[in-house]
């Protein structure tokens, strides 16, 4: 597995860290940890975003309002991060219309710390890349995605692999092939599978 020194890697536990918050439902500041998170056995997805008055990241956080529902569904709380304050997530928030709906937590990360530990924090500019990670209840790592700066994600992708995330957990004999969605067929790996994998496809 390739690690870089202080980062937590996919397949482990994620450290314990605690942020500073806007919540867009009180309009209010607050605290979020993780810890608190697993204690209400919630899957957390962390987006990470370069800077708040910027122009792919408003686009963004609108996509994730819109699948915001469906991922709660799932037992998920989302969190967006990024090394602005919890001040000029208020602001943000009230001056761009594009975040007019937001409901999740916005977290305020200004040391670089939470975004180091998940290796997304550019030294050379002080903001974090456009990281994606879920985390199980368990407080595993068990999804990563990065993006650089200058291409927005898709957040539908997002909801497919929580989803399928959120499957094995339930039912750890079985696994996702490529383009799995909720109600598609998994595979049930063994020996009578080993090069069979199309004709298991097909029953």
């Amino acid at each position: 597995m390739n690690e870089q020194k202080g980062v937590v890697a996919v397949g482990q536990i994620v450290p314990n860290f605690e942020m500073e918050i806007f919540d867009p439902q009180t309009s209010g500041f607050g605290k979020l940890s993780l810890e608190g998170l697993l204690k209400e056995k919630k899957w957390v997805v962390l987006c990470f975003y370069p800077a708040d008055y910027t122009f792919i990241c408003p686009t963004e956080l609108a996509d994730l309002e819109e699948k915001y529902d469906a991922l709660k569904k799932q037992g998920a709380e989302v969190v967006s991060v990024s090394t602005d304050t919890k001040f000029v997530h208020l602001a943000w928030k009230q001056s761009e219309k594009l975040l007019e709906k937001i409901r999740f937590p916005m977290a305020a990360d200004p040391t670089g710390k939470v975004s180091r530990l998940f290796g997304v924090y550019d030294e050379g500019t002080g903001l974090a890349l456009r990281g994606t990670f879920v985390i199980n209840p368990d407080g595993k790592l068990v999804s990563s995605e990065v993006h650089f700066y200058n291409v927005g994600r898709n957040m539908n992708e997002l909801i497919r692999k929580v989803s399928a995330n959120v499957h094995v957990s339930n039912h750890s004999d079985e696994v996702c092939p490529s383009g799995w969605e909720t109600g598609g067929k998994t595979l049930k790996p063994g020996p009578q599978m080993v090069g069979k994998v199309y004709e298991a496809l097909k029953k």
